[in-house]
């Protein structure tokens, strides 16, 4: 039985995708049993055929278009086979270490989302300001008091991650998504890597633009969410 699904989702992440997939499949060698699936939304370079060359166990999954990081992670959330689902950035930033030293925990919880907090930034200026101006409106909003919410390192039930419901941006919000469903969030801290290649996919006014917005979606979500009625099926005394 499969424990971890591993699940890296890449846009135009060669240079970076092939050693990170090395990476995992040695960190976690010794690990619990597991599998890796890079989830290439539309690249134009040659990610996908790099991470093959990695490592050929590795489970590719390809975008005929691009589609955005959380329809990525979507298509990986329906083709895990893992009780646990852990989510990495396929720029090589998270260190899979990070998944290794938490798994005794992580297999003795119960359900909860261990969300990843950066100890240090290693991003450009443009994205660390909209990364702050996104956690502010949102901390203001949906008051989810999560630090670091556009962490690319999550960690949590795979049942729980089928269940959240999907809309573009749908990724930035899983911590409030999950508190919403009822399930506690772990915020554990992580390393954060400069990026060895490549460019952040990332501008100021594509974020910044959707930001507000997104996270008034969900304070909807929020609002209209109900506690899930437990339902018994009755049967006749003959049968």
């Amino acid at each position: 039985m499969i424990e971890l699904t591993i699940i890296v989702p890449v846009y135009n992440e060669a240079g970076n995708i092939g050693l990170l997939v090395k990476e995992i499949s040695a960190v976690m060698a010794d690990g619990p049993a597991h599998e890796i699936i890079i989830v290439d939304d539309g690249s134009t370079d040659e990610s996908a055929s790099e991470a093959l060359r990695a490592d050929g166990k590795v489970r590719v999954l390809r975008h005929e278009k691009r589609a955005g990081k959380s329809r990525a992670l979507l298509s990986g959330f329906q083709a895990a086979n893992g009780r646990w689902i852990a989510t990495l950035d396929g720029d090589g930033q998270n260190d899979p270490a990070d998944i290794k030293k938490l798994w005794s925990r992580i297999e003795a919880s119960p359900p909860v989302l261990f969300a990843g907090v950066r100890k240090r930034r290693n991003d450009g200026l443009i994205k660390l300001l909209t990364s702050r101006f996104a956690n502010f409106v949102r901390k203001r909003l949906l008051k989810d008091d999560c630090r670091d919410a556009g962490c690319g390192f999550k960690i949590l039930p795979a049942a729980a991650a089928r269940h959240f419901p999907y809309f573009d941006n749908m990724h930035r919000f899983i911590p409030a998504l999950s508190r919403r469903a009822g399930m506690p969030v772990v915020e554990v801290d992580i390393e954060d890597r400069p990026r060895l290649a490549g460019v952040s996919k990332y501008g100021f006014f594509d974020r910044a633009a959707v930001a507000f917005l997104d996270t008034v979606g969900v304070f909807w979500l929020i609002r209209r969410y109900s506690d899930p009625i437990q339902v018994t099926e009755m049967k006749s005394a003959e049968s």
